[in-house]
């Protein structure tokens, strides 16, 4: 077994080899920019077609749906602002949940301050939505529904084709943000009656920097990012060609391989989680047992702190998370261990593994008897 065993790829996987090889040429041979009408742009500006047929195809979508953008957080961005602001004139009453990426929060806290009425969903303990929760507050005035397709600590997977059946019959448009389940759960915007939906390469072994955001066509959208006439005069901004097609070649690869791998992680992740409450008393599993992402294992140790349990098991080789990497270094419990109504000294012990292709049972087995050491020594420090 080689170290480190990275069981981080929640946070960010490496770039798939066939990925790598499909971006190449697009820094070295098709270099032009992709708006430029000689040879060179024209090659560079196939390749961006191509990669939106591609990714439009795997999405059920037609390619004039997809916008290319540079990440998840501005996907989340553009969607949120672009359908609140657009849509004024029928109301100003949106919802989404607290358990969101900052990327969706923090949009939706502007909106509040800017006179929008944000209304926050409710989750169980487990993280998931209830139907007739969002069903009770669509009103004539609601605009947008934004809720996460799964969410990026405990890897719960929300019905999201049932939430988008309401939206639609309601007329409100329903965005998700899918960066999580991209790759692990299939994704179909025409059968699960998505309107907008957010993506990002890096989450499914393609190259960070570039993201996308599919509109369903009619959705109204005032643009996010000005200053060119990019993607059809709705995102200005010069193509990341290179990234677009890295995005497409691995956007393939993970659906290719959906099945089979996430059958191998489903049995890696149960029977970690079976051993490791038999092994370590006081864990608690959090999340949904039944509607959770195949790589995910979350929970929270009892008398430990998980910045405490991270640096302990980085010292042995082995990466992890206590939660989000966009909050990483915060002692306190996270926005979701509060929503889901965890309390305060136990949220404080959470800690999220999250596997891969290159995870293996030695790997977690390793990981299972070296955390046993870690907590059995920090609580022997905290008596």
């Amino acid at each position: 077994m080689l170290l480190p065993v990275y069981l981080d790829h929640a946070a960010t996987t490496p770039v798939l080899p066939a990925v790598l090889e499909a971006m190449t040429p697009y820094f070295t041979e098709f270099y032009g920019n992709p708006s430029a009408v000689h040879q060179m742009g024209l090659g560079a500006r196939e390749g961006v077609d191509e990669a939106r047929a591609t990714l439009a195809k795997l999405l059920n979508a037609d390619p004039e749906e997809i916008i290319f953008t540079s990440g998840g957080t501005e996907s989340d961005n553009a969607a949120i602002f672009g359908v609140a602001r657009a849509s004024v004139g029928r109301g100003r009453h949106i919802l989404t949940t607290r358990i969101e990426h900052h990327a969706v929060l923090e949009p939706f806290e502007t909106l509040a301050r800017e006179g929008f009425e944000v209304e926050y969903l409710p989750v169980d303990s487990e993280g998931r939505v209830s139907l007739a929760d969002v069903a009770s507050r669509l009103r004539s005035e609601t605009t947008l529904v934004s809720i996460m397709a799964a969410n990026n600590e405990v890897g719960t997977i929300q019905p999201i084709t049932e939430i988008g059946m309401l939206c639609r019959a309601h007329g409100v448009r329903f965005h998700t943000d899918a960066v999580q389940a991209f790759g692990r759960v299939r994704m179909d915007v025409r059968a699960m009656h998505i309107d907008l939906m957010s993506l990002t390469a890096h989450k499914f072994y393609g190259p960070k920097g570039i993201g996308a955001l599919y509109v369903r066509r009619g959705t109204p959208l005032i643009r996010f990012q000005e200053g060119g006439g990019q993607e059809k005069g709705r995102r200005g901004g010069t193509h990341n060609v290179p990234g677009i097609v890295g995005m497409a070649t691995a956007a393939c690869l993970a659906h290719r391989d959906m099945e089979s791998e996430n059958e191998r992680l489903t049995g890696l992740r149960d029977d970690f989680m079976e051993r490791l409450t038999a092994t370590l008393p006081g864990i608690h599993i959090m999340g949904s047992r039944q509607y959770r992402l195949p790589h995910n294992i979350h929970f929270c140790v009892e008398g430990v702190e998980g910045e405490s349990m991270l640096l302990a098991l980085d010292a042995k080789g082995i990466c992890g998370s206590a939660g989000s990497a966009c909050s990483s270094g915060s002692t306190e419990p996270s926005h979701v261990m509060r929503a889901l109504g965890v309390p305060r000294e136990l949220g404080r012990g959470a800690l999220r593994l999250t596997m891969g292709r290159s995870t293996t049972p030695e790997a977690l087995d390793y990981t299972l008897s070296t955390l046993a050491e870690v907590v059995s020594e920090l609580r022997a420090l905290s008596q």
